[in-house]
Order: structure tokens, then sequence, then C-alpha cells
């Protein structure tokens, strides 16, 4: 199995996770919908992770697959005035991850990382592992102080 700089972070935190591989499809309108579907997980705990700048900066949030940000309640949760997604390839060059294949954990510069808050009630989530094609299961906590994260309301 693939080592990602995320495993290699989340290892060297002493966090277990779950590894998930699934077919991952170039075309999917919706790739963390896409993924949940082809592992038969429910895509409110399917988390995708989504590059965003907040007054100019950038910042990392992570939310349920079949949702959509609000920019509005991601610029109050790290104290903006206002939101908007980065560009892909800023994005890219930001993180060291490939578009589809964006982990919130192991990033080449870490960021503010916000996880909506109604996700982190659950037991387990599943969050990209740092390619496209593979998910990791983690417990919502073990998330939020691995990465030094916030749970926050994110979603529309």
């Amino acid at each position: 199995m693939a080592s990602t700089q995320a495993l290699k972070a989340l290892a060297a935190a002493g966090v277990e996770v779950s590894l998930h591989p699934y077919d991952y499809d170039p075309k999917a309108d919706a790739v963390g919908l896409a993924a949940a579907k082809a592992l038969g997980l429910d895509p409110a705990l399917t988390l995708k992770t989504l590059m965003v700048e907040v007054d100019g900066k950038p910042a990392c949030c992570v939310i349920p697959s079949d949702h959509q940000l609000s920019m509005k309640k991601v610029a109050a949760a790290f104290g903006g005035k206002s939101a908007a997604m980065m560009p892909p390839p800023k994005a890219e060059k930001l993180t060291g991850y490939h578009v589809g294949g964006i982990s919130p954990f192991g990033q080449k510069r870490a960021v503010p990382t916000g996880i909506e808050a109604t996700a982190c009630t659950a037991p387990r989530v599943w969050i990209n592992a740092g390619q496209r094609g593979l998910l990791l299961g983690i417990s919502p906590q073990d998330a939020l102080t691995a990465i030094s994260a916030i749970a926050a309301p994110l979603i529309a």
C-alpha cells in the first residue's frame, strides 16, 4: 500500500487509521461522492478536503462530500471577512498533493484547518489519504488533534 505524506504524518503522530483504496474516476462530477459510492460509505461521513483563501490567506476545510461550503461560515470560522476557493494550481503547490488527492494531513505547509462540526460527532470519518483513489478511516477527534484543527460549522 502507498505511503503518502499524510500517512507518514499520522504515523509519526501515533494515529492509527484504516486504509480504503478505490477506483478513482477522474471524470466524476463529485470526487468525494464517487469515492463514497465506490466504497459503500455514507457521503455525510466521507469528507472532502477543500483549500480556500480567507482574506487572502490559505486555509483548509474538510466537509461532508454531499455538501457545499458556505463561504460566509468559512470566513467566520477563521476570523476573516471574506473567503474564496483557492485556484487548483495554487492548492497543489501549497499542499504538495494533486487535486482529487488533497489530504489535510501532511501538507507541505501547515495552514489553519477546520472540520465540519456535524461530522465531528461521528465515531469515524473517511478522509483522503494523500493520493487519488485512497481514503483513510479515522476518528474525528484524532483528526482534529493531529492537525490542530477546529470543529466549526462550514457547510451551506
